[in-house]
């Protein structure tokens, strides 16, 4: 039977507890950090040679789809029965609400170096240190709104723009494309400043700290973020009944994008599996 991942905001204190202690387990373990190690490995943007798939590219929701069943069945391994809750940002806006208190994410970073102090991730309850990322810092950043220039959270219109387009995505298939459900929820943008950055990479840089690399891993927030985007995927699919991943079939040698991107039925680096196989996971998970 599929189980349910659940609004952070609707969630109870205990299923708060155990989602939280199953994490810290998880991170107590080691393999956390192969989580983070991965998306680092796997962060490349449209000016790197070779094949893109977690970013800038098609694979975007299938990569992170599958890259959420691999956390979500460790901490189902801890404890079954955790879920990944998600964080709907068009309703819960502030650096107050969910999933922003202490029994679940903690709050914002404080203003002298953004690290955060409060709740379970804090640095000073010695449960959640930093061990791989882009800089030498051990304790989780974060600056909730951006303090010195301030920016708002994706409102449910900037959604609606992603999610009413018909098409899955559109040659050449990376972050210049205005079409396209795929890029219109990423959120790469032609535009300037905070205009250049909508829905998903909006919300990243609402988050900040730690968020706005490429170890946004390990900041907890990352999986609630990401859960709600595979929601809007999970949405746009039944809207547009039918519409399906593209490429459905890879790009010719004489394309920009030859074996740069990922087909339907290829193979999605690192696993065994392929975007088309990803589509439907109605049998593994649902949403509330």
């Amino acid at each position: 039977m599929a189980y349910v991942r659940k609004d952070a905001g609707t969630l109870t204190a205990t299923e708060k507890r155990r989602f939280v202690m199953a994490l810290l387990e998880v991170k107590r373990r080691g393999e956390y950090d192969e989580f983070v190690r991965m998306h680092l490995a796997y962060y490349s943007s449209d000016g790197e040679r070779g094949l893109r798939t977690a970013h800038m590219a098609p694979s975007f929701l299938p990569w992170h789809r599958r890259f959420l069943l691999d956390l979500e069945t460790a901490l189902r391994r801890v404890d079954s029965a955790v879920t990944l809750p998600y964080w709907d940002w068009t309703r819960d806006r502030t650096a107050t609400s969910a999933p922003w208190t202490a029994d679940l994410l903690g709050g914002d970073g404080r203003p002298s170096d953004q690290q955060v102090t409060t709740g379970p991730f804090a640095y000073r309850q010695g449960d959640w240190t930093i061990a791989v990322g882009v800089t030498d810092g051990g304790f989780l950043t974060r600056d909730l709104g951006r303090r010195r220039d301030p920016i708002e959270l994706p409102t449910t219109s900037d959604l609606e723009r992603a999610l009413k387009d018909p098409v899955y995505d559109v040659a050449p298939w990376d972050s210049t494309v205005t079409r396209g459900f795929r890029n219109r929820l990423e959120g790469w943008s032609t535009g300037r400043g905070g205009a250049s950055w909508r829905n998903h990479n909006r919300v990243h840089r609402w988050v900040g700290g730690a968020m706005l690399g490429a170890a946004s891993v390990n900041d907890p927030a990352f999986w609630l973020h990401h859960a709600f985007v595979d929601l809007q995927w999970y949405r746009w699919q039944r809207r547009h009944g039918g519409a399906r991943y593209l490429p459905a079939k890879p790009p010719g040698p004489d394309d920009e994008q030859h074996r740069r991107v990922v087909a339907r039925h290829e193979k999605l680096p690192p696993w065994d599996v392929t975007p088309d196989e990803l589509e439907d996971v109605g049998r593994i998970y649902r949403y509330a």
